[in-house]
C-alpha cells in the first residue's frame, strides 16, 4: 500500500506540472516582462506552505540577478508593508486565491499602486481579479489522499516559480560570470572563477630579461616560489620560461651553467592562457600538459600573471 500510495502521489504531482506546462500562455510572458522591468525588488508573499514556496522563489530570484525578498502577509498588514515601495513588484501566491491575509494585503497594495502578480488555481478568485497579471496553476486536486494537504499545488507553484526565475534571468542576460559573483563561497561559484581572479600578478610575477645571469635567475625563482620564471622583453612580452626542471636538466648537461644567461637557458614560448578563461579550463590544461604553471598573457603576448596548480588547490577545485 505504501509504495502504491507513493507512486500515486508522484504521478499526481508530475501530472500537475505537465498540465501547467501545457497551459502556459501570454500571461507568463507578461509576468516575465513585469519582473524584468522592475527597478526595485520582487516581493514574494504567501501564507503557510505557499509562504515556504515564496521564500524559495525569492532566494532563486536573488541568486540569479533579480533582487527579491519574502514578506509574510500577516506581518505586512501589521507594519511590514512599509518594506514595499512603488518601485517593487509583488508576487502573491495562494492556491485558492481567497486566503484571508493575502486578500487583505492585495487590497492595500492596490491602493499603493504597486504592480501585482497573482498565482492561484482559480482564475476567478479575488487574487486573480486584483492582480495586474494572474498566473493560473490549474491544480484541481492535491496528491494528499484526503485532498487536503498542499502537495500538488505547492509542487506546481515551485516549478512555476523556477520557470519564472529562469526566464527572467535569461531576459536580463544573466551570465555564468554574474552567477560566480553572487556565489563566491559555493562550489558552483568556484567552478566559475576566472584565471585573472586567481593568478599571481604585479610584483608576484617572476620575471627576468634575456640578459639576466643565471645566478640572478635562480634567485628570482627562489624568491617568488612558483618553480618558474618568465623571460620577458622590454615591453613585457613573453619570450620564454625557465622552470625548476629546466634548471635540473641544465645542471646535468652543462659544465658551467652559471656562466649562461636567461636567454640561453630558457625554452621559448611557454604554455599560456588568457585571463578571462575559467579556472576549470586552466586545470584541464595543466593536467593535459602535465605541468604546474601557466603564463597568463594578453592578446599582444604581454605577461599579466602566473597561475600555479596550488592556486587551484587553494580554492577547492579538486
Amino acid at each position: 500500500m505504501s509504495l502504491e500510495l507513493a507512486r500515486e502521489v508522484l504521478t499526481t504531482e508530475a501530472e500537475a506540472i505537465v498540465r501547467l506546462r501545457d497551459r502556459l500562455d501570454h500571461t507568463f510572458l507578461q509576468a516575465v516582462e513585469l519582473i524584468s522591468r522592475c527597478t526595485g525588488r520582487v516581493v514574494c508573499t504567501g501564507m503557510g506552505k505557499s509562504g515556504i514556496i515564496c521564500r524559495k522563489l525569492a532566494a532563486t530570484l536573488a541568486s540569479t540577478g533579480t533582487p527579491a525578498l519574502f514578506l509574510h502577509p500577516a506581518e505586512a498588514i501589521h507594519g511590514d508593508l512599509g518594506m514595499v515601495t512603488s518601485e517593487d513588484v509583488v508576487l502573491a501566491l495562494s492556491n485558492s486565491g481567497e486566503t484571508e491575509e493575502i486578500v487583505r494585503l492585495v487590497e492595500l497594495l492596490k491602493r499603493l499602486e504597486v504592480p501585482l502578480i497573482g498565482v492561484s488555481s482559480n482564475p476567478t478568485s479575488t487574487l486573480a481579479r486584483y492582480a495586474d497579471v494572474h498566473l493560473c496553476l490549474w491544480v484541481d486536486r492535491e496528491a494528499c489522499p484526503h485532498n487536503l494537504a498542499p502537495t500538488a499545488s505547492t509542487t506546481a507553484a515551485l516549478a512555476l516559480g523556477d520557470a519564472l526565475a529562469m526566464a527572467v534571468s535569461v531576459r536580463k542576460g544573466f551570465s555564468p560570470q554574474d552567477f560566480a559573483r553572487l556565489h563566491p563561497g559555493g562550489r558552483l561559484g568556484k567552478r566559475l572563477l576566472t584565471v585573472g581572479e586567481l593568478m599571481h600578478k604585479g610584483e608576484q610575477i617572476p620575471r627576468v630579461s634575456p640578459e639576466t645571469p643565471m645566478k640572478d635567475v635562480i634567485y628570482e625563482m627562489s624568491r617568488k616560489g612558483l618553480g618558474i620564471t618568465t623571460v620577458q622583453d622590454q615591453e613585457g612580452r613573453l619570450l620564454g620560461v625557465i622552470t625548476d626542471g629546466d634548471l635540473r636538466r641544465l645542471m646535468e648537461r652543462h659544465p658551467n651553467p652559471l656562466n649562461l644567461c636567461a636567454g640561453e637557458a630558457m625554452h621559448p614560448g611557454g604554455v599560456t592562457i588568457p585571463p578571462h578563461h575559467l579556472a576549470t579550463e586552466a586545470l584541464r590544461l595543466l593536467e593535459t600538459r602535465r605541468i604546474t604553471s601557466l603564463i597568463v598573457t594578453d592578446g599582444d603576448g604581454r605577461v599579466l600573471g602566473v597561475l600555479h596548480l596550488h592556486d587551484l588547490w587553494g580554492v577547492g577545485l579538486f
